[in-house]
């Protein structure tokens, strides 16, 4: 007859803070911000700051996220002014989910 298997709940807690989770979510979201640096759209002549959304992709992790902040998290964001509206267009300018498109591509 099979064991049963009984978790120890403090353990898993220290895992899902551990240094070794937090690195494998931080490689994660490199990967992610280097496939959004690579399809981000870059503006052409008239744009007075062309490449700063593509320059503005960045990592952030800390082993305090979460709801209850009892884990390891990383983020891959963008810092510059007008993410949002590159993200989800206006009536203007179409959408172009550029990070939702990384983070389907690049997470692994």
């Amino acid at each position: 007859m099979a064991a049963r298997f009984r978790p120890s709940h403090r353990g898993i807690g220290e895992l899902l803070r551990s240094e070794m989770i937090r690195r494998d979510l931080v490689r994660r979201a490199n990967r992610i911000k280097s496939t959004a640096e690579t399809i981000a759209p870059v503006g052409g002549p008239g744009d007075p700051h062309p490449g700063r959304y593509k320059a503005s992709v960045v990592v952030t992790s800390t082993t305090r996220g979460g709801r209850r902040r009892d884990r390891a998290v990383a983020y891959a964001t963008n810092t510059a002014p007008y993410a949002r509206w590159v993200e989800y267009g206006t009536e203007r300018v179409p959408a172009h989910h550029v990070m939702l498109r990384a983070a389907r591509a690049g997470g692994d």
